[in-house]
């Protein structure tokens, strides 16, 4: 073949190569999914190495992809070592070997494939039912004040409807603990694949009204409050004898400034865990019910979205609180026991979830629902959506369908928790559900 052939076929060869890439289709890439190993709840059975070993290698063979390890729960104890919070070695009676338990978790898991996260509860310091942890220990001052409707002004800790001693988000002295205590980990555990944050949040719309944070609010919005907490809210008794909110003047902005509060903390956390490992994913968790989670002080919307197009309780300056862009890893709970729009439009009712003042309707509020405006409020940004696994389990092929409409409408799905589905023996359903993931 002479030169000018030569120099034919291969042009024709490079425009024929050229074709077929731009024809192939595209290849989605592998959608994730999250097997949740809450540290209480599996304390005593993951006590030593080979139950690790045996949960690991069954969600990796059902196609699992992460473990995500609570190393830090609302106790406010950790399972670790640490220079700063006390290590939990005894829960309910039992006492866990002194071995290093989350290194063991990251060494197997890696062996496997699978990527481990580590999941941290921060804004809370303590459990209310047990009367443990720091908020009881040595800083009751951390306690996030409430305003109730029956008891007026009180700490967290003297309200034991609720099990999680929160804190308040803006003390200086809690938020310096916390942020060394994610710095801490990631520079301990230096393999760890990510960190997913949990309770990144105020308690409810009850919290905080404590004196710091009148203070903080007349700061950003340049006045004295003359009714405090009124000018916020007032509870106010019905006929029926229970209590409904009243919305003072300064409300939206009340609303607007502990979204604001909440987005600075997690740029701050984010610089922190970055700065000590450049490579980690920084990823967070919150329920899914956007359309009342700001009583909770958190928008995890993406900061095109303006929720004030939207809803009555944000302000055209609410987008700016947006913080979807700072995540490398949202994953979110649709949790919820219509798993389908026609489940909840055959049967409309109300959901209150649990931070919730206010029962919500709607079709927000089915796994489908939730996961088609999510990727609105997202601006296309990537969630994975979770499941609660004990609370599908009255109608037991809801878990498999939750499951199969997370992996086919969110990035992925995250299961809570593996405990649940060891007491109630549900890994067939789960096997069911993940099939779709594994025949993608």
């Amino acid at each position: 073949m002479n030169p000018p052939h030569r120099l034919l076929y291969a042009a024709l060869f490079a425009v024929l190569l050229l074709a077929a890439c731009r024809s192939a289709p595209d290849v989605a890439p592998p959608k994730a999914a999250l097997m949740w190993f809450d540290a209480t709840a599996n304390f005593e059975r993951l006590s030593a190495p080979d139950s690790i070993d045996y949960y690991l290698d069954k969600i990796k063979t059902l196609g699992f992809t992460h473990a995500v390890v609570d190393v830090r729960p609302i106790s406010g104890e950790v399972l670790y070592p640490s220079r700063y919070a006390p290590q939990l070695k005894e829960w309910k009676g039992f006492r866990r070997d002194d071995y290093d338990w989350l290194g063991y978790f990251i060494d197997r898991a890696h062996a496997l494939g699978l990527e481990v996260h580590a999941s941290l509860n921060v804004f809370v310091a303590g459990h209310n039912h047990f009367d443990r942890g720091p908020v009881y220990d040595e800083h009751p001052e951390w306690a996030t004040v409430l305003y109730t409707p029956d008891r007026g002004l009180i700490p967290i800790t003297a309200d034991k409807q609720k099990y999680s001693a929160m804190v308040n988000p803006i003390d200086s002295t809690y938020r310096a603990y916390i942020l060394d205590i994610l710095t801490e980990l990631v520079q301990n555990y230096p393999s760890l694949d990510g960190l997913i944050l949990d309770r990144v949040r105020y308690d409810g719309v009850m919290a905080d009204f404590s004196d710091a944070s009148k203070t903080a609010f007349e700061q950003y919005i340049g006045d004295t409050l003359a009714a405090f907490p009124d000018d916020v809210f007032k509870w106010v008794k019905t006929d029926d004898g229970r209590y409904s909110r009243e919305n003072g003047r300064h409300f939206t902005k009340w609303i607007e400034w502990r979204a604001g509060v909440i987005r600075d903390f997690m740029a701050a956390a984010r610089d922190a865990v970055k700065s000590a490992n450049p490579a980690i994913s920084f990823g967070d968790y919150t329920g899914a019910w956007y359309p009342s989670y700001y009583e909770v002080g958190v928008n995890f919307a993406s900061r095109r979205y303006d929720p004030s197009q939207d809803y009555d309780w944000a302000t055209p300056d609410y987008k700016r609180t947006g913080y979807a862009e700072l995540l490398d890893l949202y994953t979110t709970g649709n949790y919820y026991t219509d798993v389908s729009l026609d489940d909840y439009r055959a049967n409309p009712r109300s959901v209150r979830n649990e931070t919730d003042s206010r029962a919500q309707s709607g079709e927000w509020y089915c796994v489908e629902g939730s996961c088609l405006r999510l990727r609105e409020i997202l601006h296309g940004r990537p969630f994975i959506g979770g499941l609660l696994v004990d609370q599908l389990s009255l109608k037991t092929d809801d878990l498999r369908r939750s499951i199969e409409m997370n992996l086919r409408l969110s990035d992925g799905v995250m299961v809570f928790d593996i405990s649940h589905i060891i007491a109630q023996n549900r890994w067939n359903e789960i096997e069911a559900g993940m099939e779709q993931m594994n025949n993608e």
